[in-house]
Formats: structure tokens, C-alpha cells, sequence
């Protein structure tokens, strides 16, 4: 009987050790099957040296800001040393606190979460980051979930063989979707605090460390309570760790959150419409600036850096001052369309209205969206035409309203657009770009893609041909009486004889008051004695593109043209002649700072120094004695928009502009490092003012030049010139037309009260 217990009992034994060999065996067997690729392809050498990323192209402004980024995941990779330290603290203490003792692979939280089920998950930071790099989400399948388990650890054990712990540490924070675009731990800094990695303070590192363990569950936008207990408990691990004391972690378990919102979506941020532009510059230089293998980059995907001519800190005060601007006329509008029985439009007929908003209609994405699922034109209208829930735009946030989209399509039309363009002359950089009220409903860029009349912001032109044609002196008179082109000369079908907008005529009038005054009788005389051909010619080598056609009317800004060409043939005056082709990219680099390409302006002579600079002093009349002199003096008249006495002292070179009906008001400014246009109007030119009081270019644009310089001036960070324009050495052109004046530069009492509207 002994004896066959004791037989017994070997049997035991034997099952025993061959269930604990047989258990060995198939682990080595499993991880060699997992190293040798066949529970799935491994990464290989080159995939661990680069693992692959989708990473965001960032747009940083001349002033080393992040203006916004191009982004299939708004990821932008850092290095270690540009984290917080309290942030890798965090991330040890709560995810893996043996991570600087284990190799990828902690056995000793591995047997724990074995044995205790529940206490604990034993993925270290390096597995999650293979799970991340190369296995994927975690499988439901408990068969397949071993399995992948056992290619995170041969994967992890390849990454700390290939990687220090502090790479380890910096490719896992870059790695994770924080959520609401914020892919990697830049992202998350600047899109919930508003700052850079290195500026985080403890408890915010601590929230974005407490997010890690599933940023879906724990996002602050919709569970804030939930993610504040979720990041004391880092802080509490951080306090048991002694990364913090007791006192630190109770201190900071008391503070809120602490979110600053910074959305970076492509309507949010800093120069939207600027950005969307420069997107499409750059597609066409990714397609004539190949890879070295041939292939394209990929901006959305390919992490590269583009530098930009824009300031950030001007880019700033044009949003700000166009918007402050706006919103205020806006309200003037609004009133005045109480009593417009065809608001917001003026001077149409019922189908002339209606076929504005069909044209609406059918330029929404609503409506294209409609015609790719192949809806029936009726089927379309009845959708266009049942009210629905939807977001609209107002000056004090959006609006949640019910409005059928047709009705949408005109309430939209009531809205004033503006457009804000700043260029350095002497460099060709764009400084500032607004190109709208509101990227996110307002699409259409005013900056570059539209072109509207120009009104007698295009003056200058004329009388700068004649000044450097003909060398007359702003000192020079003509008769204030109408004068007349004859039918047939330049090929015009009718005589032309424009009309000054106050109807007064009668004494002489020197060049100097005539564009200061916006005189129409003096630049229908000067454009005959230069030739309506060779105004278009130096206007197109100042810089304008778009097409001129050479007749008299041009002289009276008859001509549709971007703000963008305007301002930079305007800064060709500010640079002694000289034309410096407008900028936007200084350079390129790759994902590893590579320069790829550095761009430099092209340079053209235009008009000789002394011609230049004649022009300026005539400018500098109009903000002096012209519609610009509300820069210095407060305006107040009944029936016109109040202005605001904005007392400025320097020399500026100014001009206004406004065309028929008011429906465009335009106003360049220029000191002498930097030429600002604004254009202000309805998307659709029967939207404007009824009168020119409040329709004019010096109520419509001046406003918001004075509010963007003034606060240009006030930021002692940057360097706007108050001084005054160079003067050439041995200028033999007569400026000084007033004997008891020397330059001529004092504020003129006669002002201008309204401008020419061209026809």
C-alpha cells in the first residue's frame, strides 16, 4: 500500500514540473514566435531609429509665435529638456515608478497584477508607448489580447535597447491624443493653458498626467470635476513618490483647474485668413520642391517648420482694432436698416434681390453638399426653405437660432467685411493680415482674393506719373473748372467730364490741395496731360497685377483691385521709389530643421527718389487739410459717425477712398517703415450706407489705421517710425508752397467734408 502511494506521489511530481517546464516552454516558444514576427510583422531597425508619426506643420511668425499649424494630428514633437521636470515626475510616479530599474518590462508589477487582479496595471510607460508606435489599441479577445501583450513586451524590451529613458519619456508625452486637436504634450500645453511645456505648473502637469489613462473618460471640456479628483490623485502619487510634500499636495489639490482655452482649429487662433492663404502658396511650392526620394511633402503630415514675415504682436492689434471698428459701425448699420424696406440692400428690385440670394444659395456648401447626394433642385429649395437649429454669427458671440438657410443667406448679407494689410516697404515683409470679421462664417479672404474699386485711393498714381513724367511741383495750379476729355481720344465711347463731389467750383487749386481734397476736375486734367497708358504702366510696376484698362476713368479709381496690390504698390513711395515685392515666407525647414529653402525679395526701381518723395509730402496733405485729418482733430457733425479725437502728432501719408453708392470705403496710411491699407463694405455692392456721412472711406477704414497704430505705437516692443520721411539730398522739386510755413506741414483749417465718389 506504501508503496503505491509513493508511486503515486512521483506521478505527481512529474505533472508538476512538466506543467512548470511545459508553462516555461511555451512562453520562450511564444516570445520567439513574437521576436521572430510570426504572431505579426515586428518593427524593424529603421522603424524603431524613426517611428512614424503624423506630424503638424507649425507657422511661426517673425517674432519666434506659433501662429497655427497644418495638422492630420495636431502633433508637435519636443525634446526632453523642454519639458517640466514636475511633468516627468508625474508621469513616473503615477504610470510606472520602477521605470528607471526595469528594461521595458516590470516583472515585478507583471506578478502582482497576475496573482491580485484588479490592483493594478502592470504596463510600463515603454509598453504603452509600443502599443502606441506599433500594436494598436488593445483587443477585446482575451486569446488575442496575450498575444499582443507579449509583442508589447519583445517591442519595449527593443525600444530601451534603442533609446535612453528620457527619449522614452519625451516619445510618449509627443505620442498621446489628449483629445480636442491636442495630439502630444506641446499641443495640450498651448490648446488647455495657453503656454508652452515648460511654463506648466505642477497641477496642470498633473491634469494632463491624470488624462493619460483615457483622455475620452477624463476630458476637462465636459467632466471637469471628474478630471480635478482624477489629477489629485496624481498629485497624491506624486506626494508618495516625494516628488511633493504634504503640504505642496494639499495646496494644490485645492486649486481648480485652471484651463485657458486656446482652440487651434484652422478657424481659431491668429491670422486665419493669412494662414489659409499660405496654405495655398504652399501647394504649389510642396509640387515644385520634391523630397530627395522624389516624393512630395505631405504639409499636413510631414512636421515642417515655415517662417513667416507676420508679427504676432501686430497681427494681434489688427484683429483687435478691426473688430473693435466693425462692431461699433456695424451698429450704425443695423439702425439704419430699421427703416430700409429692402434691407440690407439699397437701389434693387425684388428679383434682383432674389437673385442675389439664389447666388447664395448655390455658392454655400449647404447646397453643394445637397447636389453630390443627387437632390432634385425642388427637393433642394424645400430644405432651403424649412426652418432648422443653427449656430449664426453676432459682434457678442454666436447665436443659437432657429432660421430656415435661405434666411440665413440674407441675414448674413447684413453683415459689414473688412480687410487689413500692413508691409514693411523697405523689406517687402507682410507684418499683418486680416482678412476678415470672422474666419469661421466669413470665408472670403478681402486681403487677396477680392477685388473691389478703388476710388481715389488710386490718385496717387495719377499724379505720381505726372510728378516724375513731367516733374510738375506739388506747388503747381490749375483751373477748379470742369474739364472735358472729347469722345474718341484713348478710344472712350462718350465725352467725360467727371464732376468735383461738392459741386464747387471756381479759383485755382495747386496739386497739393487737389489730392488732398480729392479734386476730380484736377486729376481728369492731369491724367490728359500724361496719358491714361502711362498711369497704368507705373501703376502696374509699382506692383499692381490685375489687369488696368488704360482710359480716363481710372483717374477716379474706376478699376477693381486687391488691397493686397494696393498697399504694395503704396509702399513703393515709402521706399524712396524703389519697389520691394511683397513677402510672407522668409524660410522652410524639415521635421529636422533642415533648411529647405530661404527666399529673398525681388527689387525694381519704379519712380526716381525725388518723385517718391514729392508724393509722400502731397499725402502727408491729406491727413493734414483732407479727409484724413480726423487722425488729429475730433469730428463732429450732425449726421456723421462721432470720431474719436485720436491726436496723432507724426507725419503720415494718407489717402481715402470711396466709391459710387459708398460701397466700398478705403483708407491707406503710410509712416515711413510701414504702409497700411484697410477696406471696409458689404460682400455684395448694393450693402452700404445711404449716405456718404457714414459711408465714406475716412468713417468706413480711417477708424480702424488709428486704432491699429495707436496701439502699434503704444507696444515699446516694436519700432513703428514716428519720424519723418527722408528727405533726398538737393530736392529741386518746390514742396514748400505756403512762404510762411517751412515745410509747409502746418494742420490746414479748411476740411474736406466729404470725398470724391468717383462718378
Amino acid at each position: 500500500m506504501a508503496k503505491k502511494k509513493t508511486t503515486n506521489f512521483k506521478k505527481y511530481i512529474k505533472w508538476f514540473w512538466g506543467v512548470i517546464l511545459g508553462g516555461v516552454l511555451s512562453l520562450i516558444i511564444i516570445f520567439l514566435s513574437a521576436s521572430w514576427g510570426w504572431l505579426g510583422a515586428l518593427p524593424t531597425f529603421e522603424e524603431l531609429e524613426n517611428p512614424e508619426s503624423n506630424l503638424a506643420t507649425e507657422v511661426i511668425s517673425i517674432d519666434g509665435k506659433t501662429l497655427g499649424k497644418y495638422a492630420t494630428e495636431n502633433r508637435t514633437p519636443i525634446k526632453y529638456k523642454e519639458l517640466p521636470q514636475n511633468i516627468v515626475k508625474a508621469l513616473v510616479a503615477t504610470e510606472d515608478e520602477r521605470f528607471y530599474e526595469h528594461s521595458g518590462i516590470d516583472f515585478r508589477g507583471t506578478t502582482r497584477a497576475v496573482l491580485k487582479p484588479g490592483s493594478g496595471g502592470a504596463s510600463t510607460i515603454t509598453q504603452q508607448l509600443a502599443r502606441m508606435l506599433f500594436t494598436g489599441r488593445k483587443s477585446r479577445n482575451k486569446i488575442k489580447r496575450v498575444f499582443q501583450k507579449v509583442k508589447e513586451w519583445v517591442v519595449a524590451t527593443k525600444l530601451e535597447r534603442q533609446y535612453t529613458k528620457q527619449e522614452i519619456i519625451a516619445m510618449y508625452l509627443n505620442k498621446y491624443d489628449f483629445l480636442n486637436q491636442a495630439v502630444g504634450v506641446r499641443s495640450a500645453a498651448r490648446i488647455y493653458f495657453g503656454k508652452e511645456p515648460k511654463e506648466l505648473e505642477i497641477h496642470e502637469s498633473a491634469m494632463l498626467v491624470g488624462m493619460l489613462k483615457n483622455s475620452s473618460y477624463f476630458n476637462p471640456l465636459r467632466r471637469a470635476e471628474l478630471v480635478k479628483n482624477r489629477r489629485n490623485v496624481v498629485l497624491k502619487q506624486m506626494n508618495r513618490n516625494e516628488f511633493i510634500t504634504e503640504q505642496e499636495k494639499d495646496s494644490l489639490q485645492k486649486l481648480d483647474l485652471g484651463l485657458d482655452i486656446h482652440k487651434e482649429g484652422h478657424s481659431d487662433g491668429s491670422a486665419t485668413y493669412f494662414r489659409s492663404h499660405l496654405q495655398k502658396v504652399m501647394r504649389t511650392w510642396v509640387q515644385n520642391n520634391p523630397k530627395p526620394n522624389g516624393e512630395e511633402y505631405d504639409i499636413f503630415r510631414d512636421g515642417l517648420k515655415i517662417y513667416v514675415t507676420i508679427d504676432s504682436r501686430m497681427q494681434k492689434y489688427a484683429e483687435e482694432a478691426i473688430e473693435e471698428h466693425i462692431s461699433n459701425l456695424q451698429s450704425y448699420f443695423f439702425a439704419e436698416q430699421k427703416t430700409n424696406k429692402t434691407a440690407p440692400f439699397y437701389d434693387l428690385e425684388k428679383d434682383q434681390i432674389k437673385g442675389i440670394l439664389e447666388r447664395g444659395k448655390k455658392n454655400s456648401g449647404r447646397y453643394k453638399r445637397l447636389k453630390k447626394y443627387g437632390k432634385s433642385s425642388k427637393e433642394i429649395d424645400e430644405i432651403f426653405n424649412k426652418k432648422t437649429a443653427m449656430k449664426v454669427f453676432s459682434w457678442k458671440g454666436d447665436i443659437d437660432t432657429i432660421l430656415s438657410p435661405i434666411d440665413s443667406i440674407r441675414y448674413y448679407k447684413y453683415f459689414l467685411r473688412s480687410g487689413l494689410v500692413s508691409i514693411e516697404p523697405q523689406t517687402g515683409h507682410i507684418k499683418a493680415w486680416v482678412g476678415g470679421i470672422n474666419n469661421k462664417h466669413f470665408k472670403f479672404d478681402a486681403v487677396a482674393q477680392q477685388k473691389r474699386q478703388v476710388g481715389s485711393t488710386f490718385k496717387p498714381f495719377v499724379y505720381a506719373t505726372a510728378i516724375n513724367q513731367l516733374g510738375m511741383s506739388p506747388c503747381d495750379e490749375f483751373p477748379n473748372t470742369l474739364y472735358t476729355i472729347p469722345k474718341g481720344k484713348y478710344g472712350i465711347p462718350e465725352a467725360w467730364t467727371p464732376e468735383n463731389s461738392n459741386l464747387k467750383y471756381g479759383g485755382m487749386v495747386t496739386l497739393k490741395d487737389g489730392l488732398a481734397g480729392s479734386v476730380n476736375t484736377m486729376s481728369a486734367r492731369l491724367i490728359d496731360k500724361v496719358t491714361p497708358e502711362n498711369v497704368a504702366r507705373l501703376a502696374r510696376s509699382a506692383g499692381i497685377e490685375s489687369e488696368i484698362q488704360a482710359n480716363p476713368s481710372i483717374a477716379l479709381g474706376a478699376v477693381d483691385l486687391s488691397l493686397l496690390e494696393m498697399v504694395s504698390a503704396y509702399s513703393t513711395f515709402a521706399n524712396k521709389g524703389l519697389r520691394v515685392s511683397p513677402m510672407i515666407l522668409t524660410r522652410i525647414e524639415d521635421k529636422n530643421g533642415t533648411v529647405l529653402e530661404q527666399f529673398t525679395p525681388e527689387t525694381k526701381e519704379v519712380l526716381s527718389e525725388e518723385s517718391a518723395y514729392v508724393i509722400l509730402d502731397l499725402l502727408k496733405g491729406v491727413t493734414l487739410s483732407g479727409s484724413g485729418v480726423r487722425l488729429r482733430l475730433p469730428w463732429e457733425k450732425p449726421g456723421y459717425v462721432t470720431g474719436h479725437p485720436y491726436k496723432f502728432e507724426n507725419p503720415i501719408a494718407g489717402k481715402t477712398g470711396t466709391t459710387q453708392n459708398q460701397s466700398d470705403g478705403w483708407f491707406m496710411g503710410i509712416v515711413p517703415n510701414l504702409a497700411t491699407g484697410i477696406w471696409t463694405g458689404g460682400e455684395d455692392r448694393a450693402t452700404h450706407f445711404a449716405g456718404i456721412a457714414k459711408g465714406q472711406g475716412a468713417t468706413m477704414s480711417l477708424p480702424s489705421w488709428a486704432l491699429y497704430m495707436q496701439k502699434c505705437y503704444a507696444d515699446k516692443t516694436l519700432t513703428i517710425s514716428k519720424e519723418d520721411f527722408e528727405k533726398p539730398e538737393n530736392l529741386s522739386i518746390k514742396i514748400n508752397c505756403d512762404e510762411k510755413s517751412e515745410e509747409g506741414d502746418e494742420i490746414n483749417p479748411i476740411i474736406i467734408e466729404e470725398e470724391d465718389t468717383d462718378f
